[in-house]
């Protein structure tokens, strides 16, 4: 049963983030996607994450399709203009890409091409517009298109540090359902009692939620991310239990899997990101029970 229609049925989604390579050495990536055939729903392929200059989400979609597992692919709004997203969403459709996630585009500042210049042409409730008007058949100029796609489009909820930041991404995510994105994909879910009470006002939006999963592969990216990211609500107790753990790498492993696994009953999916250790999937998806 492909994404479009697990979601559709309310069926619980997994998806898992992989990064394309900064070359053309297509080998770990396809590897990691034959790995998780069969164990998931969907591949999450973004395109230049944090601004790194890496191949192409379109260029990864199409490998994740060619290794039998749907692919999902970011569009974002720096890096293109509309002529160019569009014609290059046409051509992940025609080349069986048909899954798109709108997301949030990381200032170039931070990026290991600091000397580019940002487009900007559309905002994220544009771009998901343009999404819809081709699924109707014309592109943004008016003009009929010759043959009609069907994509299923999705947006991001950027982190927020406090109740004021959580409202406006919600209002901002519900601009952007009302545009036409058909699911909504969360920040990292470190601590159940705080996402319960987000899924609680998410409710107004009447799309599917699939928060992020995060492995904390480390004790010093857990403590980082608590004093950098005060929203992402990473408890004192989970960082004495990976800090008390014989095995820090495992601890970590099995605090992704059991988060997923109570997910489970309040969400509609998941979303795994493993940032490089893609090979721990299988892992997670076991202590999980998936």
């Amino acid at each position: 049963m492909s994404f479009q229609k697990r979601l559709s049925a309310n069926e619980f989604v997994v998806l898992a983030e992989m990064h394309t390579p900064k070359g053309v050495n297509i080998s770990r990536l396809v590897n990691d996607a034959r790995r998780m055939k069969g164990r998931i729903d969907a591949i999450v392929v973004p395109d230049m994450d944090n601004g790194i200059m890496r191949m192409s989400a379109l260029a990864g979609g199409v490998l994740m399709q060619q290794q039998g597992v749907e692919a999902i692919i970011h569009v974002y709004c720096r890096d293109r203009n509309r002529m160019a997203l569009q014609g290059d969403m046409l051509a992940a459709y025609v080349l069986g890409v048909q899954n798109l996630l709108v997301t949030h585009s990381e200032d170039i500042e931070q990026s290991d091409h600091r000397e580019a210049k940002q487009v900007f042409d559309l905002d994220e409730v544009e771009l998901v517009q343009v999404i819809a008007t081709l699924n109707q058949g014309k592109d943004m100029g008016g003009f009929e298109l010759d043959g009609v796609p069907e994509f299923t489009a999705g947006c991001t909820i950027a982190p927020y540090s406090d109740e004021k930041g959580l409202a406006g991404e919600l209002e901002a995510a519900a601009k952007k359902i009302e545009a036409g994105a058909g699911y909504i994909i969360t920040p990292p879910v470190f601590d159940l009692d705080s996402f319960a009470g987000f899924m609680e006002k998410a409710k107004e939006l009447n799309a599917p939620v699939i928060p992020t999963v995060f492995l904390l592969k480390s004790l010093a990216i857990a403590q980082y991310i608590a004093r950098s990211e005060p929203g992402a609500n990473i408890s004192e107790d989970l960082i004495k239990r990976i800090r008390k753990s014989s095995d820090r790498e495992l601890e970590g492993i099995k605090i992704a899997g059991e988060t997923i696994a109570a997910l489970k009953d309040l969400s509609q999916g998941v979303m795994l990101q493993t940032l490089g250790w893609e090979h721990k999937l299988p892992e997670i998806l076991d202590i999980a029970g998936l």
